[in-house]
């Protein structure tokens, strides 16, 4: 009976470890290429979004969920040459629709031989979407990102707390297991059957 119990208590750990692997919930900081959610490649070219409060956390940089209201750096980095030489421009929107949101920025065409467009906005809480594009709208559809301000990630929230909590329910459920096993119940009367 031990060795069920001992068995099933170590598959259970196993499982909860590889629904709770720490790389899961890791940082923007560690994305890179592919898995980097901030990253958007349209046609052939490619954009990097990037929005910092230094008021907050110094170091620390965000794509879609933004933690606190407050003053924003926006930083769009354009990987693909070719948009060095274009004018770009920015637009931030509080809402999901561009034609029925309301402007909250717009950073006029212009191109950034450097690959870096920058502007600063401050955002209340709420859902954003920024908008950039090319003059040349045929050349580049208008990639957006949807930003979330100061606002409750539900997916984060469940495994940082769902899933820890159901690790400890299964322990007391085994523990209770334990507890009511004749095993138990015959070591404790000292009977060796």
């Amino acid at each position: 009976m031990i060795r069920q119990v001992t068995r099933a208590g170590s598959m259970a750990l196993i499982l909860l470890l590889a629904l709770y692997h720490p790389d899961g919930v890791a940082a923007h900081g560690t994305a890179s290429g592919e898995d980097d959610p901030c990253l958007r490649q349209v046609g052939e070219r490619l954009v990097h979004f990037s929005a910092y409060q230094p008021q907050y956390q110094l170091r620390d940089q965000y794509c879609t969920d933004i933690p606190q209201e407050g003053e924003t750096f926006l930083v769009v980095d354009l990987v693909d040459p070719a948009l060095r030489n274009e004018p770009v421009w920015m637009r931030i929107v509080k809402g999901t629709n561009e034609a029925e949101g309301e402007l909250v920025a717009d950073i006029h065409p212009s191109t950034h031989p450097d690959g870096v467009l920058r502007g600063e906005v401050r955002l209340d809480e709420g859902l954003y979407t920024v908008i950039l594009a090319t003059e040349k709208q045929n050349l580049m559809k208008r990639p957006q990102y949807l930003l979330r301000v100061h606002m409750t990630d539900y997916q984060k929230l469940m495994r940082t707390v769902a899933i820890p909590l159901l690790g400890v329910l299964l322990v007391a459920w085994l523990g209770y297991k334990l507890i009511r096993s004749k095993w138990l119940r015959n070591w404790r009367t000292g009977s060796t059957q």
